[in-house]
């Protein structure tokens, strides 16, 4: 029911999900998309604010809860940089988890993650749900043996002896919505407090919605303390701004300038912002270079290494292997489309993902491997050697 994941400011590695618009990213006919199952459109008259005492918050999460109704469930789902669905990956077990990869949805903690984030403004619950059920966010706390009575739409339900594998949102009139399992979409379902039901929390009520982008910029969150905005790309001009802790930032642009090296992570890459400062993209939660945004104009991207081709992906939520099998350890995660530069490519294990089957493989130049379903191009990439 939930990722193990190990918790990295993820504005230092190449990972991140924030939503973008597939269709500004459409393949060749080769790989044209298939829409993956999304229910908001059918979204359950039943899922809401069930009954009365949560707080405008709470609600605002259970709507964002809602609107997921339908959505796939995907082993993983939701666990990006950003809060959001994501297509998920194989679970190591559950033959249902086998074509997680091809489901772009959320596991339960990742739909708890992006209901309150939705509601807040801030990733309060990036994490297992474990790590939410222990969550210093919560300011109440309900034992197993209350049941129900105490809970109030919004509060969060887990399931769990010693370690917690499940949560679930309440919304009153003993109801609940959840992400279940691969195989299923995220449901209306009677609440469970039999078997290993471990208790619930309630969240910090605090935060506002998190607002659209300002100035047709791109909202990303910024990680660390005491970051600085300077008036131009380099950390010796004038400071603009300072964040004490974490926060949104609406970037237009970015472009490479000044190699800045900070919190053991090195970058040479600058984001604009909205009021015209900079901020190196090591604060800005997302790949080292961010997704959907366009460059300033100052730079142009580095040309391909190691007698490598440059070709574009597609879709979201796609990872490379260290091997050329989808059950092989994951090397890299790309939120959302981007370059990546192909050594050869070889037939290997067929994949069958978003309505195309294909045996063929790209070799990275770091050595991973990436399916050529979600590389724009033919079946078999033109000009690239066999491995």
């Amino acid at each position: 029911m939930q990722i193990s994941t190990t918790r990295r400011p993820a504005g230092r590695v190449l990972a991140t999900t924030l939503a973008a618009a597939l269709a500004a990213f459409l393949p060749t006919a080769a790989h044209a998309v298939t829409a993956p199952h999304v229910g908001a459109a059918v979204q359950d008259a039943a899922c809401g604010a069930l009954a009365p005492g949560a707080s405008a918050t709470a609600k605002a999460a259970v709507d964002a809860a809602c609107s997921q109704i339908g959505v796939w469930y995907s082993w993983g789902g939701g666990h990006g940089a950003t809060p959001g669905a994501t297509y998920g990956y194989y679970d190591g077990s559950d033959p249902d988890s086998l074509h997680d990869n091809e489901r772009k949805g959320f596991d339960c903690s990742g739909l708890m993650r992006y209901a309150y984030y939705r509601a807040t403004g801030k990733d309060l619950l990036n994490g297992t749900a474990d790590d939410q059920f222990h969550s210093s966010h919560a300011t109440a706390r309900f034992s197993a043996g209350q049941g129900t009575g105490p809970l109030v739409p919004g509060d969060l339900m887990f399931w769990g002896s010693g370690h917690i594998h499940h949560v679930a949102m309440y919304l009153g009139a003993g109801k609940m919505v959840e992400a279940y399992e691969s195989g299923t979409h995220i449901r209306v379902t009677g609440v469970r407090t039999g078997g290993d039901y471990a208790g619930a929390i309630r969240v910090n009520p605090q935060g506002s919605p998190t607002p659209p982008p300002a100035d047709g910029g791109t909202v990303f969150e910024t990680w660390g303390t005491s970051v600085r905005t300077h008036s131009s790309p380099s950390v010796h001009a004038s400071v603009r701004d300072t964040f004490s802790g974490p926060t949104q930032v609406s970037v237009q642009c970015q472009e490479h300038a000044e190699t800045v090296t900070a919190e053991g992570y090195t970058n040479d890459i600058w984001a604009k912002l909205a009021d015209g400062s900079w901020l190196t993209n090591i604060y800005i939660k997302g790949p080292a270079q961010l997704p959907g945004v366009p460059d300033c104009g100052g730079s142009s991207a580095p040309p391909p290494s190691g007698g490598s081709k440059a070709f574009q992906t597609w879709g979201t939520g796609v990872r490379t292997h260290s091997q050329p099998n989808v059950n092989a350890s994951v090397v890299n995660y790309f939120a959302q489309p981007t370059t990546v530069n192909v050594v050869c490519q070889a037939h290997a294990q067929e994949v069958t993902a978003d309505g195309y089957t294909n045996d063929a493989w790209a070799k990275l130049t770091n050595g991973s491997w990436l399916t050529n379903i979600y590389i724009k191009g033919g079946a078999w990439l033109a000009g690239v050697p066999s491995c």
